[in-house]
């Protein structure tokens, strides 16, 4: 595997780790429990769909792989910001530091999948 794209993985990882730590420290409360199980969800699946991405079938397949990270990615950070502006998280510097994790994540996904396209029609 390229050195860029194992970087990127571990990136991802490690950023997954981040959302379990923090979704295993929000309260055990009807929102809390809730947020914590929608951020598990949607802040492990990009490393889990990189990696399948890595193993793409098609450049249609890879496409579509990575836009699913770029959307989970998303849908985490929404789910991190909630948390934040819910005061459900005491650790705030943690908060703020994976909020902004998650938007060079995005930056990186977005480039990514506009190269991807532009790969793609090109045929």
């Amino acid at each position: 595997m390229e050195k860029d794209k194992s970087n990127l993985e571990d990136r991802l990882i490690k950023f997954a780790v981040l959302i379990i730590e923090i979704a295993e420290g929000l309260p055990k409360t009807f929102a809390g429990n809730h947020l914590a199980g929608q951020m598990i969800r949607s802040g492990t699946s990009p490393a889990l769909n990189y990696g399948e991405a890595s193993s793409a079938e098609s450049r249609k397949d890879f496409v579509h792989k990575i836009k699913i990270v770029l959307k989970e990615l998303k849908e985490t950070r929404v789910a991190l910001k909630i948390a934040k502006l819910a005061n459900l998280y005491p650790d705030l510097s943690k908060l703020e530091y994976t909020v902004q994790e998650s938007n060079e994540l995005i930056a990186i996904f977005i480039t990514s999948v506009n190269t991807a396209m532009k790969n793609l029609n090109r045929g």
